[in-house]
């Protein structure tokens, strides 16, 4: 199923929540919403649920009206964040709860059922525990059962608002890597709630990133991080150094240093955005003067921390094989970005 999302708003008292938010949901694509909290993502997930009702705009399933159907008409599989499992049953009755209580025409024999929640957990690789309570199994375990209990109502679409917001990093890593496993495997259009940038860039075929209620941004991972639309978007997604610049007599000047802004011409102050790893040490005497001020291994990772001349402060990262003496604190080192973005401080965008 596609879903059009157009002119959307939502306000919660005097907070807005949704403003003016329009979008395109492909059929079949993992759609990941990224943003930091009260941005609107969540909120944006429950109104194409029908769990909210938006103040303005519309919502639209292969071009129908959704505010024309129920939350049950739209079949919408919603998994969330703590699970949201019934505790008295057990996980074969969790999964098929949602076929149980169909009713009239839409009341689905047992034995169906029961062939349903059979397929369903050897699909989340849970054969066997069928007859246990949610309180037998793991955290990862029972966000399994919370993704088969949606998937049991053959759902048009799946939602998923931060699902694996409760679980520690391995379980988290392995569940990313399952997930989009298993979306390849059923085709199923889903959107995917997170404020973890990994999680977004690793399953997402695009991510929409959200601040206060507004899509900044729109496309594919390697987009977001390469090609960041805005500042925000710059500083939410990945790391990065942020230098104040100006343009002078043509050319774009920080820290003392002219850049090549290729393609590009401004006037005025501005400001420079360079993630650490296109940070490179130099000895050819080019890049700015700096002074190595700290220095952590992580893993196959070497972070330095250093102060340019002016009194800046940027972090450089570098494959764990070049530590040596030279990357000590207190070494004096030349600095020079691969490559960098640059925004003028008026907020308006520009080219990277």
């Amino acid at each position: 199923m596609s879903i059009k999302i157009e002119h959307l708003q939502k306000k919660f008292g005097a907070f807005t929540a949704l403003e003016d938010v329009s979008l395109d949901i492909r059929q079949g694509e993992l759609l990941a919403l990224l943003g930091p909290s009260g941005s609107g993502k969540t909120t944006l997930l429950r109104v194409i649920a029908g769990l909210e009702q938006a103040d303005g705009g519309r919502v639209l399933f292969d071009g129908e009206d959704a505010a024309t159907l129920s939350v049950q008409a739209r079949r919408a599989g919603f998994v969330f964040q703590h699970y949201a499992l019934f505790r008295h049953l057990t996980v074969e009755e969790n999964i098929g709860f949602g076929l149980r209580v169909r009713r009239g025409k839409a009341r689905v024999a047992e034995a169906a059922v029961r062939a349903r929640v059979a397929e369903l957990l050897s699909l989340v690789q849970l054969d066997g525990l069928g007859g246990r309570y949610p309180a037998q199994l793991s955290g990862g375990q029972r966000q399994r059962v919370a993704l088969a209990r949606a998937l049991a109502i053959e759902p048009r679409v799946l939602l998923l608002d931060e699902p694996f917001g409760a679980l520690d990093a391995q379980v988290r890593r392995d569940l990313r890597r399952w997930l989009r496993e298993l979306h390849d495997r059923t085709g199923l259009t889903t959107i995917f709630v997170t404020h973890d940038q990994e999680e977004a860039l690793e399953l997402a075929d695009r991510v929409a990133i959200l601040n206060r209620g507004r899509i900044e941004q729109l496309g594919s991972p390697a987009d977001a991080y390469d090609a960041p639309a805005s500042p925000f978007v710059y500083s939410f997604v990945g790391a990065v150094n942020r230098l104040p610049a100006r343009w002078e007599s043509g050319a774009l000047h920080a820290a003392g240093l002219p850049l090549a802004a290729r393609g590009a011409s401004g006037q005025g102050d501005a400001e420079v955005f360079v993630r650490p790893e296109d940070l490179r040490l130099t000895d050819d005497g080019a890049g700015w003067p700096a002074t190595i001020i700290g220095a952590q291994r992580n893993g196959p990772r070497l972070r330095l921390r250093a102060r340019l001349e002016g009194g800046s402060e940027v972090e450089i990262e570098l494959p764990a094989d070049s530590e040596d003496a030279s990357t000590q604190p207190g070494r004096p080192v030349r600095l020079a970005p691969k490559r960098f973005g640059w925004f003028p401080l008026s907020g308006a965008t520009a080219p990277v």
